[in-house]
């Protein structure tokens, strides 16, 4: 019996190649690249040229979520102030710049404040 199946086994044809697979796999590459990481690596693309932009006077996000201004900056650390006290003394800190998370410049702010405010028609 089992030379049977064996036999059976030996003399059964091999599949022809069928390139509608490649195909199919090549498509859904595509299509995955073009909805997932195109999209994804131009915007990493685009935050770190803001990162990089990021100047004195410019209101930042950190990962941590502390907020505040430029008040400082060189290649790799960015000095941020993040309160005045009420004795007039400044709190700063220094944050290297891959922990920006948010950058609004100084020209975008003025921007907001020379337009409509919300609730006016």
């Amino acid at each position: 019996m089992n030379d049977g199946l064996a036999g059976m086994l030996l003399q059964a044809d091999a599949a022809p190649f069928d390139p509608s697979f490649f195909l199919m796999m090549g498509s859904v590459f595509l299509i995955f690249y073009l909805l997932v990481i195109r999209p994804e690596s131009t915007k990493r693309k685009q935050h770190e040229a803001a990162i990089k932009a990021a100047q004195k006077g410019d209101q930042v996000v950190t990962s941590g979520g502390i907020q505040g201004v430029i008040t400082g900056s060189t290649d790799d650390i960015v000095t941020i102030e993040i309160a005045a006290l009420k004795s007039g003394e400044r709190v700063r800190v220094k944050v290297q710049r891959s922990g920006l998370t948010s950058i609004t410049t100084a020209a975008d702010k003025s921007d907001d404040k020379s337009g409509k405010k919300g609730g006016d028609s």
